[in-house]
Parts: C-alpha cells; sequence; structure tokens
C-alpha cells in the first residue's frame, strides 16, 4: 500500500495495486508448503487417476525452488520495462473477455439461451462500471 501512495503514473498505480495481496498469498504458500514438498507419486484410490509432483531441487535455473516470482516477459511487448508481468494492467472489455475465453472452452457446454443472456448482460455491466469518487 505504502508504494501505491506514491504512484504518480496510471499505469504503475495498477500494476502496484494488483500485484500487493496476490503476490503476499502466493510467497506465504509457496514458503511453507509447496517450495518444501518431497517428489511424490499419488495414486487416487477410486478413480485410479494419478498425479505426480516432480522433484523441484533440480539444477536447471528456470525450475528453481526459489522462483517464486514470475519472469520478465519482453514477449509481451519489448516497449514494457524489465519487471515481471503479473497479470493485465489494463481491463476495458475484461469482463467479455473472460465469458468469450470460457465458453470457447466450454465450460458452458449445456447451458440455457437465458444463462448466457444473463452472463452477457453482467459481464457488460462489468466491464461499463467505473469508480467512484465520493
Amino acid at each position: 500500500p505504502s508504494e501505491a501512495q506514491r504512484a504518480t503514473h496510471e499505469e504503475v498505480l495498477r500494476i502496484l495495486i494488483s500485484i500487493g495481496p496476490t503476490e503476499t498469498m502466493h510467497f506465504q504458500t509457496w514458503s511453507d508448503k509447496a517450495g518444501n514438498a518431497p517428489p511424490l507419486t499419488a495414486v487416487d484410490p477410486v478413480t485410479g487417476v494419478s498425479v505426480t509432483f516432480p522433484d523441484l531441487d533440480v539444477t536447471d535455473e528456470l525450475f528453481k525452488k526459489n522462483l517464486i516470482m514470475p519472469e520478465p516477459c519482453p514477449f509481451l511487448d519489448r516497449s514494457l520495462p524489465i519487471c515481471s508481468i503479473i497479470r493485465p494492467t489494463q481491463t476495458q472489455g475484461i469482463a467479455m473477455g473472460v465469458v468469450t475465453f470460457l465458453t470457447n472452452m466450454g465450460l458452458f457446454i449445456g447451458q440455457s439461451p437465458a444463462f448466457f443472456a444473463l452472463l452477457t448482460q453482467l459481464a457488460q455491466a462489468a466491464d461499463h462500471a467505473k469508480h467512484g469518487r465520493g
């Protein structure tokens, strides 16, 4: 919060506000649990489905346990400064974008036209919402 209070550029403010709580929780979870997990293969006794958690103590730089933060990604936009990109900072049309993405994934297969009408209405309202100043 203290960094966001000093931000003078709108994009910097959006980035600072969006990464704070999420990255704090991510760091805590990784430090407490996931980063120390031993390699394991487990099989669900009911379904027979197995899942494997690999050995995180490897020598490859991209897979070290201390890499809890995202790496810079110039492939998104080379004009971006050297910093990690956590999530979009420009959210215009994002709610409808999410609806389109989830629909195209097949998440809503079998839903009624009324469901899609309501979902679209909610997403459009979210996309048009503005932060009010009191």
